[in-house]
């Protein structure tokens, strides 16, 4: 027979279990997959806030581990997480993310919708690099550490920890900040200079979001990006900086919602 006090933590156990079933967050059927792709100098994690809201509103999240090491290969990654799906997804690309959705092959019709988070939207024969040329305002390649020689003779970049705040996340706690510049991914020299093949946002519905003070990628190139791909929504966040789905949560994904029930 068990003593008191096992019983006690055998109840315990029992309630903790059945409370966290109570809590988790059912998927809706009918509702698409949303697949979130972070770009350069950033992780999976970024999304935290904004896959929180969308769990809580019945959508399956996935949040892709994106390689950032070029576009092709990372568009074959994501292209393999979209077929692995049986239904309907909207890709949704932060910053280099954008060319990694936009280069993603579809066979199977599945895309639904692309949603551009403060995110690159190149046309064929563009790169990251080539649009940063076009609007020069941007101040990445001044914030950029000298980059680190990997053994296959390619580079890989990172964001100087010290400038980190200022340039990538300016409107979220500086603490906050640090420790995103601490786990920062790097993306490789090749990848931002990578131009592009396929544009998916010329058959595909699409939806932009961009701060009005992001550094990386100027508001003035996310608005000719936007037009150009004639997307059916286009929100500037005014006083928000690159990290708009973490510093504006709310809009984010709330525009990713709209996306997804879009006809």
């Amino acid at each position: 027979m068990p003593s008191f006090s096992k019983t006690i933590l055998i109840a315990a156990a029992l309630l903790i279990s059945s409370s966290v079933h109570a809590q988790a967050p059912k998927v809706t059927a009918g509702k698409p997959t949303i697949i979130l792709v972070h770009g350069a100098f950033a992780e999976s994690a970024s999304w935290n806030a904004v896959a929180g809201r969308l769990l809580h509103d019945g959508y399956k999240v996935l949040a892709a581990a994106n390689p950032l090491r070029s576009v092709k290969t990372d568009a074959a990654y994501l292209t393999s997480i979209i077929q692995s799906e049986n239904g309907p997804v909207v890709l949704v690309g932060h910053s280099y993310g954008g060319a990694v959705i936009s280069a993603a092959a579809d066979p199977r019709g599945q895309v639904k919708a692309l949603v551009f988070v403060s995110g690159l939207a190149p046309d064929i024969g563009e790169s990251g690099g080539t649009i940063g040329a076009k609007f020069p305002e941007g101040t990445l390649g001044q914030a950029l550490a000298p980059p680190v020689l990997l053994a296959d003779g390619s580079k890989d970049l990172y964001i100087l920890q010290a400038k980190f705040w200022k340039q990538f996340a300016a409107d979220v706690p500086e603490s906050d900040a640090a420790e995103m510049a601490a786990t920062q991914r790097p993306v490789t020299e090749a990848a931002l200079n990578e131009p592009a093949t396929f544009a998916a946002w010329k058959t595909v519905p699409s939806w932009f979001i961009y701060g009005s003070l992001d550094k990386n990628i100027p508001p003035s190139a996310h608005a000719f990006m936007a037009q150009r791909a004639h997307a059916r929504e286009t929100i500037e966040v005014k006083g928000s900086s690159h990290v708009v789905m973490i510093s504006h949560r709310a809009e984010v994904a709330a525009l990713i919602e709209r996306a997804a029930i879009a006809k």
